[in-house]
């Protein structure tokens, strides 16, 4: 186990290294700089500003710089917010996406695996097909376009619940439902089709010819395996729902992390979209390492390595 977790260590911080790069390349690969909106500047201001952000540096020397910085857990000054570092827009956001996505997760998983059970225990019936139904709408219908049908409804006609801000509970239905719709969907089929292929197997059929009831035959013996590929998919999942949807956060006046991603986007504010990717990366990276080491909880006989 430690030789395992030591060589996941040195793969995932080169993984991380590797996004790094990638996306510092990207970024001063576009065409202009963070100051070329700045038309109306004189060219001696443009230059200063580029000196005092060190943007007149060799692109190496900037990188390792940018290296140095990551080290120390500085991600940099932002480019259009005076005074302001993208510290601050993580450290001021991810309450507001931590706090949704951690909301979302708990509604995904409490609705997903039971469907995905009921699809399964009445395949070719109609609780599967309304399950399928869903799911097939979770996965089609964009998150964009289910917010704004969901705020047009229940917000705007109905008058409801809020529509923008999460200052109240009730705040957090509209987003909760459109940010966790494809999530839900996913896992949900999943499950049934895992669910569907574990009890096809011999130990299941031994199981039930036990005299085992069919609540304990899939909880003590199916689910178990049938959650491993569920499992799988849940370390990318957990983290796209706890450092928040760039989409949904704006489009329900969120102020979390996506709201600071979209304008540093939009303002090609350098620092910020890469501190921000950074965040994501590593977050993303530490939660796929979470879940592999999970799978022995679920079953020991899984060898790690």
């Amino acid at each position: 186990m430690t030789r395992y977790i030591v060589k996941r260590l040195g793969t995932s911080l080169v993984t991380l290294l590797f996004v790094i790069l990638l996306t510092f390349v990207l970024m001063h690969s576009v065409p202009g700089g963070p100051f070329a909106q700045e038309k109306e500047a004189p060219p001696e201001v443009l230059d200063a500003l580029n000196a005092k952000y060190h943007l007149d540096q060799p692109l190496v020397v900037q990188f390792f710089e940018y290296l140095g910085g990551l080290l120390r857990f500085e991600l940099g000054p932002s480019f259009k917010y005076t005074g302001r570092t993208v510290n601050d827009f993580i450290v001021n956001g991810a309450p507001f996406s931590m706090r949704l996505g951690l909301i979302t997760l708990v509604f995904v998983l409490i609705a997903a695996i039971p469907m995905g059970i009921l699809a399964a225990r009445r395949n070719g019936r109609w609780p599967d097909a309304v399950v399928m139904i869903i799911a097939t709408l979770g996965i089609t219908i964009p998150s964009f376009v289910a917010a704004a049908g969901l705020m047009y409804v229940f917000a705007y006609r109905l008058n409801w619940v809020p529509t923008f801000g999460l200052d109240k509970p009730t705040s957090y239905i509209l987003p909760v439902l459109a940010l966790g719709g494809y999530s839900l969907s996913f896992l949900a089929r999943l499950m049934r089709s895992s669910l569907l292929e574990v009890m096809g197997q011999d130990y299941i059929r031994t199981a039930r010819a036990k005299g085992l009831s069919e609540v304990r035959v899939i909880t003590r013996h199916a689910l178990r395996n049938a959650i491993i590929p569920v499992l799988t998919v849940l370390g990318p999942t957990v983290a796209g729902l706890l450092t928040g949807s760039f989409v949904i956060e704006k489009i329900f006046a969120i102020p979390g992390m996506g709201s600071y991603f979209v304008d540093s986007v939009t303002q090609r504010d350098y620092t910020t979209i890469m501190g921000m990717t950074t965040f994501y990366a590593a977050f993303l990276i530490t939660m796929v390492f979470v879940v592999d080491l999970f799978y022995r909880l679920v079953d020991p006989r899984i060898e790690l390595g």
